[in-house]
This record gives C-alpha cells, sequence and structure tokens, in this order.
C-alpha cells in the first residue's frame, strides 16, 4: 500500500474522527466495547442563562474522565466546584463506573482535587514550561 503523510495545522473534526476510527476500531478489537457516554454540568446564570463554566466529562470503559472544570470567579469559595464533584460522582457511580482521572496544572486546584479524595498517579515536568500537569484519580470501588 502506498502513503504518504500530510501536515494540517487546525484539522477539523471530519480529520479528527477519521484518525480515531482506527484506533477505536483497534481499541474494540482487544479491550471490547468503552460504552462511551458524553456528559456535562452546566453552570448558569440564572437570570441571562449564560453558561458561565461547568464539568465536562465522558465516561469509557467503566472509568468518568473529567476533561474539563471551570468554576467562574465569581463564584469561587462558595461550593460551587465541590458541588460540581460530588454530582459527577454520584453520576459516575450510578453508572457503575469504577473510578474517575483528570488532569490539572500545578497552578490549578490540585489541593482541592485532594481534598475530595482524589491521589496523583503520575506528573509531567515542564508542562508548561517552570510548573507541571498532574494526573489524578479516584477509585470508586
Amino acid at each position: 500500500m502506498a502513503i504518504r503523510i500530510e501536515m494540517m495545522v487546525d484539522p477539523g473534526e471530519a480529520e479528527r474522527a477519521a484518525i480515531l476510527k482506527p484506533l477505536r476500531a483497534h481499541n474494540r478489537a482487544k479491550a471490547g466495547d468503552p460504552k462511551t457516554e458524553a456528559i456535562a454540568l452546566l453552570v448558569r446564570d440564572e437570570q441571562t442563562g449564560e453558561i458561565l463554566g461547568g464539568l465536562s466529562a465522558e465516561i469509557f470503559y467503566r472509568w468518568l474522565y473529567i476533561e474539563l472544570l471551570a468554576i467562574p470567579e465569581q463564584t469561587r469559595g462558595q461550593g460551587t466546584g465541590s458541588r460540581l464533584l460530588h454530582m459527577a460522582e454520584d453520576l459516575a457511580r450510578e453508572k457503575g463506573c469504577v473510578g474517575i482521572w483528570l488532569d490539572t496544572f500545578d497552578f490549578q486546584a490540585p489541593a482541592f482535587y485532594a481534598q475530595h479524595g482524589f491521589s496523583q498517579f503520575g506528573q509531567l515536568d515542564g508542562f508548561p514550561p517552570g510548573h507541571q500537569r498532574l494526573f489524578l484519580h479516584k477509585r470508586l470501588d
């Protein structure tokens, strides 16, 4: 088979989906159906309905991966982040997940996650320069 490799800056969703297709097929063949499900917990302004932040996650292979957690500046210190994490954990338990995992930077909120029972299982030094990217998990079983 003849191939060529092409570089693309800012690829679209179609290119990403094309790359994912053979990867997902391989993963299914080796590990079974991941039974993926995307979820979002949205923090909205009650008056305008505007989304101010929230939590975006995906369940696959019985783990909930928290991809994004953004707490609006104006609600910090009011328990919003804790409520979002508790809601995500409750949902993960309902869906039969064995755990939750996420990644964060050292300047974001690693102590916050530790207070909620998360443990570090990995770290990448110098990402971004002068900082660390931390990988955290919490088992539910």
